[in-house]
């Protein structure tokens, strides 16, 4: 199998879609003025938005990616009973044949298992390392009284890097925090396949295999996050020589073997919806397994739909194709190479997920506390119609005091669903931010009008600091005319 992409005669680089598109979806572009009142409505929130009102939803990968013509064909033959669904039971030989697990516990999306994990292991005063945090992770972590340390490499949060593998624990720290705090007070040490707050950076099998080798001489557990594993799976094969002539499937069980319990978000790795937890283990799966009833559903549907059942049996099985797995990344490459050639600060080498404009280097006029990813994201929105995420403080909660706690990196993320966008769109949307770049002193602060105490992005409401976008919708309008 070769890792290199399909060569133009002129040499530059084109990422091609391996498979054609057979059913579409209508797209709307508004005009900017209209753009300019529906940010407003929602609170400068880009999650606020409605989808009416998006032209490229780069909002996020989860439950957007584009199912298969197989997986669509096989949610005509779901098995809709409550228990002992057959659907279940197709579900559960995907995951031992990809994952190599024996027990499996459905779950109705990836915070969910998160949920049972944390309320299954933590316990209070309890310390959870990690090569790095997700929001919801957190989240459930502290509610179950632990507390997350990232254990992450001094390289990690560099904008500008030739590094490969920026995902990766320090080793050395995760010794230290086990001799500082005692291997009592760890219940198990969790890795994500592709950490999504710092640009989508993957981790190598040699880093997880080093991480494995402390776990076992301290008898704590690994928790793996496969949620974007794919990606992961792709940078592996990519950068790490043992594994360039391997396939994607090897790949994903060397990781697998590495851990003992996995789990995932389905909305991200199979195309479908829901989630699950796996394991080899079965006193592991007993300490889980009458938590499913309780918040989830019963044990052969933990709250999924059957049809949807069925679509993650054939998602997981196609996560381990090369050509569905290598779409994203080379879109996002492209995407990423293009921008930093521009001088436009993004994150490199280019990630899985989705582009992560830097939106400190973007904006360094602003200050932490003015937001510059919310602002940079709302920005973008009004010159182009394109939705992206805010990665940076405000995805942060404030801290006992009610401080503002600075993210370490503030990105927008750009995310790539699987199959979704067409390379037109994708140079729109490069033309876009390559403008706001050149206007981007126009580009002034937020704040926070309705603030949520917890995960406060997601719903949180907030307004412009001085009158930067209409300024910045007069400039468009100068500029591109009477242009959409």
């Amino acid at each position: 199998m070769s890792n290199e992409t399909i060569k133009m005669t002129s040499g530059e680089y084109v990422p091609i879609e391996m498979h054609k598109v057979r059913v579409v979806q209508k797209l709307n572009l508004l005009p900017i003025e209209k753009r300019l009142k529906a940010i407003e409505d929602a609170g400068y929130n880009t999650f606020l938005l409605q989808n009416r009102d998006v032209f490229m939803d780069m909002l996020t990968d989860s439950g957007t990616n584009a199912m298969s013509d197989r997986q669509i064909a096989s949610m005509m033959i779901a098995d809709d009973a409550y228990a002992g669904s057959e659907s279940f039971n197709r579900l559960q030989e995907a995951v031992e044949e990809v994952l190599g697990t024996e027990y499996f516990l459905p779950a109705h999306q990836g915070r969910a298992a998160e949920h049972i994990i944390s309320q299954a292991f933590i316990k209070k005063g309890d310390i959870v390392p990690m090569n790095f945090h997700f929001t919801t992770t957190k989240a459930h972590v502290e509610l179950a009284g632990g507390k997350v340390v990232e254990l992450f490499t001094n390289d990690a949060l560099e904008i500008r890097s030739d590094k490969p593998f920026k995902g990766n624990m320090d080793i050395g720290k995760l010794k230290d925090l086990i001799k500082t705090v005692g291997k009592d007070k760890i219940p198990y040490i969790r890795m994500e396949a592709g950490t999504n707050l710092i640009g989508g950076q993957p981790f190598s099998v040699e880093n997880m295999r080093a991480v494995r080798k402390v776990a076992d001489e301290n008898g704590i557990l690994i928790v793996l996050d496969i949620s974007l594993v794919c990606e992961n799976m792709y940078f592996i094969k990519m950068r790490e020589p043992e594994f360039m002539d391997k396939s994607p499937a090897e790949i994903l069980r060397a990781l697998c073997d590495l851990a003992d319990i996995i789990y995932f978000s389905a909305r991200k790795i199979s195309c479908s919806r829901g989630g699950g937890i796996a394991t080899k283990n079965r006193d592991l799966y007993l300490r889980m397994r009458d938590l499913i009833p309780l918040f989830e559903g019963f044990l052969t549907y933990g709250g999924i739909s059957v049809r949807e059942i069925e679509s993650m049996a054939v998602g997981l099985r196609e996560a381990t194709d090369w050509n569905v797995i290598r779409h994203s990344p080379e879109f996002i490459k492209y995407l990423v190479d293009s921008l930093d050639a521009k001088g436009i600060p993004v994150i490199t080498p280019a990630g899985g997920l989705g582009a992560h404009l830097d939106a400190r280097g973007f904006l360094p006029h602003l200050t932490s506390f003015d937001y510059p990813a919310g602002a940079l994201a709302a920005a973008l929105y009004i010159v182009s119609g394109v939705r992206g995420m805010e990665r940076g403080t405000i995805s942060m909660d404030r801290d006992e005091q009610g401080n503002d706690v600075p993210s370490e990196v503030e990105l927008l993320r750009l995310a790539f669903p699987r199959r979704v966008f067409t390379l037109s769109q994708v140079k729109y949307a490069e033309d876009r931010i390559e403008w706001l770049w050149k206007n981007r002193e126009l580009i002034g602060g937020l704040k926070f009008t309705e603030e949520p105490k917890v995960l406060r992005f997601f719903v949180g409401r907030l307004a412009p600091t001085t009158d930067w976008p209409q300024k910045l919708l007069a400039k468009f309008r100068e500029d591109f005319g009477d242009s959409l």
